[in-house]
């Protein structure tokens, strides 16, 4: 399961869940639509032919993602908002997922790990499900929770395109 964030327009937390013998062909997929001189494939920063092309491309192998967006009347900080849907997250895939990847923010992994290891204890997957952080650059399937994340926050046509890559949205 690969995980991503966008605060833009509210805080949606995006998951996306790849068997683990679909990782390579993906990946190789994904590494593909990184253009030479870049670390990694970021919707924001790319044109919109590519963002277009990134999209069509994710629908096109398949893949699927689950949209988690957390209630600013209810969660009033965004720290309040991730950990809230860190925390329905954990609990949807306890006992089905055995290794989360989330996108590596310096600013609150350490945060993560301490909600992480209360999180997988209260929700009984302690000992079965691993957790790491790593840089987008570092696993370029990182960028498919980030494109649906994108793509779900601008809205209008961007979400109509991402569409077909979410399994269901689920209010925090």
């Amino acid at each position: 399961m690969y995980v991503d964030e966008t605060k833009a327009k509210g805080y949606v937390l995006v998951a996306s869940a790849l068997h683990p013998a679909e990782c390579a062909v993906v990946r190789g997929h994904v590494r593909r639509l990184i253009l030479p001189g870049q670390p990694r494939l970021h919707m924001k920063a790319e044109k919109t032919p590519w963002q277009h092309l990134v999209l069509s491309t994710l629908v096109s192998l398949g893949v699927r993602a689950t949209v988690y967006e957390a209630d600013a009347r209810t969660h009033r900080t965004d720290i309040e908002r991730r950990r809230a849907c860190l925390a329905r997250l954990i609990g949807d895939v306890a006992g089905t997922c055995e290794h989360l990847v989330l996108e590596s923010d310096e600013s609150q992994d350490a945060r993560d790990r301490r909600d992480l290891v209360e999180l997988t204890r209260d929700a009984g997957c302690r000992d079965t499900l691993r957790y790491e952080h790593r840089t987008a650059a570092a696993e370029p399937l990182l960028a498919i929770p980030d494109a649906v994340a994108w793509a779900w926050a601008r809205g209008g046509d961007w979400r109509r395109r991402v569409a077909p890559l979410v399994e269901r949205v689920v209010a925090v």
